[in-house]
């Protein structure tokens, strides 16, 4: 019987092993292919850095003239600021990749992908993971046409900051694609909720303005909110900091969002292959 029991668990490893080496393949060949569209259309990546500049150029300033001259927290007024904008890069970018999706359903390519051996969780996490390539060249970028504008750069420390915000983007980005299936033939539905949601999101965060001088009962709903901590952790790792409980909050919350959109993203593109 323990002879049994010893083939039994051996038997176990080796499916769980095999099943874990196809997860790992099937999730590269997903990524593979969807970073080559990424990368067969350059110019999207880089267009989209405009509106973000648009912001760190017009806005940083008049927040400047409202804050007055002394900066915000002890940081200058685009020392504040460009944490917010990176984190907008990574909302705008990750939150709208359903569409992409909705896309394919329309094309009848996404009814391809599933007809092929590839396992469902590795559709949902190579796409999801392929928002993480973009957001780390666009968050790059933006930070070093910052730095002849005043922003004192911390690479490390910045370096951190988009892994962070990596995390949470691959968590939205499953989000998003849920999101596109369940709003499957509604491309007006998909838009609407995702635009309802996501500006609430972003001004309940602190990332335009400061959170403290809002009334107290946005300061109480900004506390169930994500974005938050994300916005607070990435400002205080953009100044040089490490040691301190908000960038712990804030990685909190980047893993809880990951870990609970692949898992929202898994289980619509499993129960839509039905």
């Amino acid at each position: 019987m323990i002879a049994r029991t010893v083939e039994d668990i051996a038997v176990a490893e080796k499916r769980h092993t095999g099943g874990l080496r196809r997860f790992t393949s099937d999730t590269r060949a997903v990524f593979k292919r969807e970073i080559m569209l990424v990368l067969r259309d350059p110019f999207s990546l880089i267009f989209s850095l405009l509106q973000p500049l648009v912001f760190l150029a017009l806005f940083a300033p008049l927040l400047a003239g409202t804050v007055g001259g002394g900066g915000i927290d002890g940081a200058s007024t685009r020392q504040w600021f460009l944490p917010g904008v990176v984190v907008m890069i990574c909302v705008f970018g990750t939150g709208m990749t359903g569409s992409n999706l909705q896309y394919e359903m329309q094309t009848g390519s996404y009814e391809r992908i599933l007809a092929s051996p590839l396992g469902r969780a590795s559709i949902l996490t190579g796409r999801a993971l392929k928002e993480f390539a973009p957001l780390v060249v666009q968050a790059l970028l933006i930070t070093l046409l910052a730095a002849p504008f005043g922003v004192t750069l911390h690479l490390a420390h910045v370096l951190v900051g988009i892994l962070v915000l990596g995390v949470f983007g691959i968590g939205l980005g499953a989000l998003s694609y849920a999101l596109a299936i369940a709003t499957r033939g509604k491309e007006w539905m998909f838009w609407a909720v995702q635009q309802s949601l996501t500006f609430p999101l972003l001004l309940l965060s602190g990332m335009m303005l400061p959170l403290e001088t809002g009334p107290t009962w946005m300061q109480t709903l900004a506390r169930f909110n994500p974005l938050t901590y994300i916005v607070s952790a990435e400002r205080e790792l953009f100044t040089g900091t490490f040691a301190s409980p908000t960038v712990l909050w804030g990685l909190v919350a980047a893993v809880a969002t990951c870990a609970g959109g692949l898992a929202t993203g898994i289980r619509t593109i499993r129960r839509s292959a039905r």
